[in-house]
């Protein structure tokens, strides 16, 4: 890999050519996920893979469910404000709806009429729930996933458990026993 990294500097010398080497000069960007040691956290990363797979579906649902509430608060607030407030047309409208559900907030457009401001207010509301609800549908997935998964208790620290790929015990750092050794015990 090291190999692969530097080669381009010297074959663009040796050869005049350095547009070309462009892509193999990339790789030197694998080097960084050698230095973060990210492999100790494929297992985690695949749970939260799984996770996020077996919510899919929920989350659609859901977002079609804020793509509605996006068009009908759309099209009510062009109806009460109206033109002469800023809200020139139904996508506007919508636009700022969408806004205001996720909570961002840019103010470039507000409502002035009082019935404006609250149907804005319901929509603030409903904006903090609607954060809430693909985390939890996320995080209870997630922690499914994290439960199916096999873990192991080292014998030197007890009760910590283990994934089931672990060599080492994180707290410890004592050899883990392989599954099906009689002094080795699973959490279950």
């Amino acid at each position: 890999m090291d190999l692969l990294a530097i080669a381009p500097i010297y074959l663009s010398l040796l050869f005049g050519v350095a547009h070309s080497f462009t892509v193999v000069r990339s790789l030197r960007m694998l080097r960084v996920f050698r230095i973060l040691k990210l492999t100790e956290y494929i297992s985690e990363a695949d749970s939260l893979r799984l996770a996020l797979q077996a919510s899919a579906r929920k989350i659609m649902i859901f977002l079609l469910a804020v793509f509605a509430i996006v068009i009908i608060v759309g099209g009510l607030m062009y109806q009460i404000e109206g033109e002469e407030n800023g809200f020139t047309s139904i996508p506007t409208a919508m636009y700022w709806a969408i806004v205001t559900v996720t909570t961002v907030g840019y103010g470039d457009i507000s409502p002035t009429t009082v019935a404006g401001r609250v149907l804005a207010s319901i929509l603030m509301c409903v904006g903090y729930g609607i954060i809430a609800v693909p985390t939890g549908i996320v995080t209870f997935e997630f922690a499914r996933a994290s439960s199916a998964e096999p873990r192991r208790q080292c014998s030197a620290c007890g009760l910590h458990p283990h994934d089931r790929d672990a060599i080492f015990c994180k707290r410890c750092g004592a050899r883990l026993l392989r599954d099906g050794d009689p002094t080795q015990r699973s959490i279950d």
